[in-house]
Parts: C-alpha cells; structure tokens; sequence
C-alpha cells in the first residue's frame, strides 16, 4: 500500500460505496451487509454492482482483491 490508506482509496468510489467494498472484502454477503448497514439487500445488490463497474472489474472476486490491495477489508 502505497501513502494512500484505505480511507482515501478508489476516490471514484461514493463513502458508501467504500463502506460496502469494505465488507464485501471481509467476506460478508449481501444480507450481512444489508442488516449491518440497515439497507435492502436490493440497495446492497445495486451498490455492490455500482462498485464492480466504477472498479472495472467482473465479479466479487477481483474487487475483494483489488480491495484488500488497498487496505480494505480487515
């Protein structure tokens, strides 16, 4: 990790949008997040599709590794 910590990681990402890589990155599901973050599991869904594509990656996987690269999910 490079001066930037994951506070100030993937600047295109929306607060809220880092605070759901985060747990995604920490191996929580959909549901996990949508009951710890008090949203539908929709919104989680929509966010969590939002994140993939501002990351331009495919799937879960490559975020989680692109996350914890950064410093998320710990």
């Amino acid at each position: 990790m490079g001066p930037a910590g994951p506070e100030t990681a993937f600047p295109q990402l929306t607060a809220r949008e880092r605070e759901v890589l985060d747990l995604v990155a920490a191996g929580r599901s959909n549901a996990q997040i949508a009951a710890v973050l008090y949203l539908s599991p929709k919104t989680v869904r929509n966010v969590v599709s939002n994140v993939l594509t501002k990351l331009q990656v495919t799937d879960r996987a490559q975020a989680i590794v692109r996350a914890r690269e950064a410093g998320l999910g710990r």
